[in-house]
This record gives structure tokens, C-alpha cells and sequence, in this order.
């Protein structure tokens, strides 16, 4: 194929029948490549004939198409020039698996969050107001984010704003009510005949010239209450769209049918568009969520390609509370939308009412926490770190600022590879590091992960919140050897790992201990895991600070406002005058990659670290031999950051 010329413009001449043979072709080629370079398949493999129907009718030259994330839009990349390029998905120097502004002019809004579609476009809609510029404009959206709270207020605006939105809405539920369904298919025949449509408007204006408006607004609460005997409530009506489907997400002829109609009308529709999940792969089919975002599989069977040995945090997190949990009844799970991926699905089956899965609503999720809390719950809020930055305003507000004992596992802490910018989650050590009451643990390996919660959930007597952050990583393991090995351990102590020869001391915290660890061992020098980010370990510190010419503190998270910086603040308190090196990320975004890349990028990984420790360690020997003159040289850059 060409991917000069997208190839929205060729469907347009196909048949019927040609275009289920592509649809076929691009479900082939999406399961090959998922299969070998990891991403959203089921999701993606329901929304091809939508997709095909929506480019058939509206023109991404002419029109704007808005994807609320890249969980449904492996279609849209594929027939806007991307097709050959769609080899490198989520691949290091290849395309995004998410929208990117600047991969394509055709991803009009970047977005990885869900719920961000509906708000960008009403602000484009106004923007092209202002400029006296009109563009049919589409959304598409799946159903998980109508759970969204931006979404919800975006639609609360619509009617208002006087928006001529177009939403379609992807629903992947395997079931639809009956009775609900074959309602509104009938309604909406009503409603999309333009005969009706204009004789309800010259009945509308005749009765306003006859000045009888309480005739009007009799008339109007009889048509709603007959809608409502028959339909019931429909939400989407109230907030001032017109609904339209449910839909076969899979007719062709059918869609397009209706997506050539609405176009037609100048006013807010809301297309409900019904989609299986996995559609033509059966076992993405038999097991959706499964198969919703897959690390690398055989692309036949779906069987995974892994290490058995290989234990992921996010599964002994999900293990070990659960253990927990039967000792312990006042403990609750939260997650927003993700008990698979967050290690919750077994604690979910276990205690189905002390497990609380409140949608894409991260907000929610942290507040209800807190409410928990303040009647002696002990609340496990469980979200990625990439996601909990949506919260938080109630981080701050409802949950620290009242000093609650509300627990954040904070799951894919630092660089996660793949899913690239919209998902690392490198910020989170500094921006709860900003937050007074807030504490933060971050375990350097699987067993320090359940100590801490064993330590935290049955001997800690908590005065405010605390977050654990562990990393997107695997590490070799026997989950019932973690879990016969857990032990009560004071989580707020720094552990002296290496006793150096050198006055060299390497302050690690998480991930990155066991690489510094085996660095230090190399070259002799003092090596610490601090697993309290915050509080510091203010008697460990100070031992150090005594004893070492040359500090160097490595973290996976962004250096500003990070765990280095507030040692180094500290130091400068204690007028310090030795020589400090902090070792994390620089302030910009990081591309996609595997997670080793990205961090190899940045110099985190065994060789950067070594090489970086290495360096410093050699101008330290050269001052302290007299082999450099030069002393400023080197004091000069003593609090190097």
C-alpha cells in the first residue's frame, strides 16, 4: 500500500463486498502485528467496520474526526497513511499505539486518557466559530468514557453551547436490553425523517405566532411523556443531543445509512454504535478484557510468550492484600476500571463487598477513599501513577489536608516502555512530593513490596495517606516463597546495603537498587536502599552526609522536585560541602520503546548508572590526589543536578 495516499480515500469507491474482504485484511494485519510488537487488540479488532463507514461518509480532509484514545483508533491510523508505518506500532522510533499531533495531521487531538475526546471538541467547535469557519465535526468515543467526569461535563455543556457535535458512541458490552433497543431503533426512525422534522417545526412556529405558548408547552409535556411510557429516560435527549441507534457496529450499509443522514442535520447527535469486542479472533473474542491490551502472544492461540518464572509486582500486590485481607476485614480494594491490571481480579472474586471498581473516575476513586477512611476502613486505592495524577486536586484537598490513612498503590511508577508519553509515570515522586502529610515507600524488589504492605495493613499505625509506587517490571520469583517469607519490617528505614572503602556514597530508591547495588559492590563504594522517598531517613542521612565526599542518588522519576532534590536540600540545610550528583530523568516527555530503551536512554540502565558513577567517581579520586590543579573544577559543581 501507499502512505502517501491515505486510503479513506480509495475506500470510497469499493463495494460492499470489497470492503468486507479488507476489513478482514486489516483484522489479519492488526492481530499479526499486536501479536509481535504488544498493544490493544480486542478493543481495535471491534471497531473496524464502523471505522470503514465513518471514513466513507465524513472526509478527514473536509471534516474532523476526534479519537478519544488509541485503545479503538488502529483503524484510523491505517487508512490515514499510516499503513506500512503500522509495522512499527509502539516501537522504538516507530508510531504511537495512542493519537500523537505530531505523527499526523489526520490525529487531530492527541489523547492516551480516556474521557478527553468530548471537551477538545467542543473547544475546537468554538474556536472555529469565532474564526466564522463551520466543519462538520465527529467524536468517537467508547462507553468507558461515559464513566469519564470530563466527558459528563462536557456533555452537560452542549446545549448550552449551542454545539452541533456529532458523538459516536462505541459500545463493546456483550449484551443490550431487548426491549430497550428495539425502542429506540423505532424512535429514531421518527426522528431522522425530515417530513416529521418539518412539520414539527411549522407547527412550532405557527403556534409561537398564535402567541399560545401554554398550548406549546402542553403539547411538548405530552410528547415527552409518551416517549418516556414507551422509551424511559433517555439522559442523552436531556442534555440536548439526539439520540440515534443502537446500531450494528458491524453493517456496513447500515452505518453508513445513518452516518450520511445525521451529517444532513445542522444540530447534536448522539450515534449509539454496538461493537463486539475481538470481533473475527475467537479467543479475543471468548475473552475480551484478556485480550484488551496483550504483551507479546502467538498470534494463533493468543498463548503468551513469556518466562513462567517471571512474577509481575502488579500480581503479588493483588496476592498478598489479598492474603491480607482474611486477617484483616476492615481492608478495601478501589480500582478505576483496572482489576486486571492492577493484580485486583482475585481479590474481587474473594471479597466482592469489600472490592470497589468505580469506572474511569480517578477523582472519585481517591474522594470515596478518603470517606472510607474517616469511618475505620483501611481504603487500597490501586491505579496506575500515569492515572493518578487525574486526582490530584483531592490528593491535596480531601485526603492529605485531613491527614487520612488512605493507601495509593501506585502500579506502573516510572518509565511503563510501549505505551510511551501518555503512560510513564515519572512524575508522581514529585508531584506527591509537594503534598504536606504525604508519605512515600517505593520497594526495591518483590519481597520488600509484600513486606511493606504486611507492614503497613497490620502494624502501622497510619496518621495520613501514603503512597507505594513499583514499577511496570518483572523480576524472577515463587509467589508462595514471597508469601511464606513476608515479614514486618519499619518501612520509613533506609537499609545500608554496601559498606564501601571509598567515601562514595549511591542513594537508590526503587528499581533502580539493584543495579546501583551491584555497581557499588564493583567499585567499593557505600550503597543504601531507600525505600522511603518521603519522609527521609533523617538519621541515615546525616550519618552520610559526615562520612561521604560524594553523594549520587538515583531514582526512576523526574529529577526536578524528585527524591534527589530533596536530599539535596537537605544537604545544603546541613551546609554540606562535599560534591552531590542526582540521577533520574530530565524535564521532557520520553518517547515509546521497551522499557529498557527508554531507560537507556536516559542513562538508567546498568550501563548508564556504571558509567555515570564511574566518571564522578574518577574527577573525585583525581581532586583528592592532587592530579588536578585545578580545585574550583571540581567544587564548582559540587551540587551537580
Amino acid at each position: 500500500m501507499n502512505t502517501q495516499e491515505p486510503l479513506f480515500k480509495k475506500i470510497k469507491n469499493y463495494s460492499y463486498q470489497e470492503l468486507k474482504i479488507f476489513a478482514g485484511e486489516i483484522r489479519d494485519y492488526i492481530k499479526s502485528v499486536v501479536a509481535k510488537n504488544t498493544g490493544h487488540l480486542s478493543s481495535n479488532l471491534g471497531t473496524v467496520e464502523f471505522t470503514l463507514a465513518l471514513y466513507r461518509v465524513f472526509d478527514p480532509d473536509e471534516d474532523i474526526i476526534i479519537w478519544d484514545t488509541g485503545h479503538q483508533a488502529y483503524t484510523h491510523k491505517l487508512l490515514t497513511g499510516r499503513y506500512n508505518e503500522f509495522e512499527t506500532l509502539r516501537q522504538k522510533g516507530g508510531i504511537s499505539g495512542f493519537l500523537k499531533r505530531e505523527e499526523s495531521e489526520y490525529d487531530v487531538f492527541g489523547a492516551g486518557h480516556v474521557g478527553t475526546g468530548i471537551p477538545a471538541a467542543l473547544g475546537i467547535e468554538r474556536a472555529l466559530s469565532m474564526a466564522n469557519e463551520k466543519k462538520n465535526i465527529v467524536v468517537v468515543i467508547g462507553d468507558g468514557a461515559l464513566t469519564s467526569g470530563i466527558s459528563l461535563e462536557a456533555i452537560n455543556q452542549i446545549k448550552q453551547l449551542g454545539s452541533k457535535l456529532k458523538i459516536v458512541l462505541n459500545d463493546n458490552a456483550m449484551s443490550i436490553s431487548k426491549n430497550v433497543g428495539a425502542l429506540s431503533i423505532t424512535l429514531t426512525d421518527l426522528r431522522l425523517n425530515p417530513v416529521y422534522r418539518e412539520i414539527k417545526e411549522d407547527i412550532k412556529g405557527t403556534l409561537e405566532t398564535m402567541h399560545m405558548k401554554r398550548l406549546e408547552n402542553l403539547l411538548s409535556r405530552i410528547k415527552d411523556g409518551i416517549k418516556h411510557t414507551f422509551l424511559g429516560d433517555n439522559v442523552f435527549e436531556d442534555f440536548g443531543l439526539n439520540y440515534v441507534g443502537p446500531v450494528d457496529g458491524h453493517n456496513i450499509k447500515e452505518m453508513e445509512d445513518i452516518f450520511k443522514t445525521v451529517k444532513e442535520f445542522d444540530e447534536a447527535f448522539l450515534i449509539h454504535v454496538v461493537t463486539q469486542k475481538g470481533k473475527g479472533l475467537e479467543y479475543a473474542e471468548k475473552d475480551p478484557t484478556k485480550f484488551h491490551s496483550v504483551s507479546k502472544i502467538d498470534p494463533e492461540t493468543g498463548e503468551k510468550i513469556y518466562n513462567d518464572s517471571l512474577i509481575t509486582y502488579s500480581k503479588v500486590f493483588g496476592n498478598v492484600i489479598t492474603k491480607l485481607a482474611e486477617k484483616d476485614t476492615r481492608i478495601v480494594a478501589i480500582t478505576a476500571a483496572m482489576p486486571d491490571g492492577t493484580g485486583l481480579t482475585e481479590f474481587a472474586q474473594k471479597y466482592p463487598g469489600r472490592f470497589y471498581d468505580l469506572g474511569i473516575t480517578e477523582q472519585l476513586c481517591a474522594t470515596f477513599a478518603g470517606g472510607l477512611s474517616v469511618k475505620g476502613a483501611k481504603p487500597i486505592f490501586a491505579v496506575y501513577s500515569t492515572f493518578l495524577q487525574r486526582a490530584y486536586d483531592q490528593l491535596i484537598h480531601d485526603i492529605a489536608l485531613q491527614k487520612l490513612p488512605v493507601i495509593f498503590a501506585v502500579d506502573r511508577a516510572g518509565i511503563v516502555g510501549h505505551d510511551g508519553a501518555t503512560h510513564n509515570g515519572v512524575f508522581d515522586i514529585a508531584y506527591l512530593n509537594t503534598i504536606p502529610n504525604m508519605k512515600i515507600l517505593a520497594p526495591s524488589n518483590l519481597q520488600e513490596l509484600a513486606n511493606i504492605f504486611y507492614s503497613l495493613l497490620l502494624y502501622e499505625e497510619l496518621t495520613g495517606p501514603v503512597a507505594v509506587r513499583y514499577p511496570r517490571q518483572s523480576e524472577y520469583g515463587i509467589l508462595s516463597e514471597i508469601v511464606e517469607n513476608i515479614s514486618k519490617i519499619n518501612p520509613w528505614k533506609w537499609e545500608k546495603l554496601i559498606e564501601g572503602r571509598e567515601k562514595i556514597a549511591i542513594l537508590a530508591t526503587g528499581s533502580m537498587v539493584q543495579p546501583a547495588r551491584e555497581i557499588a559492590a564493583k567499585y567499593g563504594l557505600n550503597m543504601y536502599n531507600c525505600r522511603a522517598i518521603k519522609p527521609l531517613d533523617i538519621n541515615a542521612l546525616d550519618m552520610i552526609l559526615k562520612d561521604n565526599k560524594l553523594i549520587v542518588t538515583i531514582e526512576e522519576g523526574i529529577r526536578l522536585g524528585g527524591f534527589g532534590s530533596s536530599v539535596m536540600l537537605y544537604a545544603s540545610s546541613k551546609n554540606y560541602n562535599g560534591r552531590f550528583h542526582i540521577m533520574g530523568i530530565d524535564d521532557k516527555f520520553s518517547e515509546h520503546g521497551s522499557r529498557m530503551e527508554i531507560l537507556k536512554d536516559h542513562g538508567l540502565d546498568f550501563e548508564g548508572i556504571e558509567s555515570t558513577i564511574k566518571k564522578l567517581r574518577g574527577e573525585m579520586n583525581a581532586y583528592n590526589y592532587g592530579i588536578r590543579k585545578d580545585r574550583n573544577n571540581f567544587t564548582d559543581h559540587k551540587l551537580d543536578c
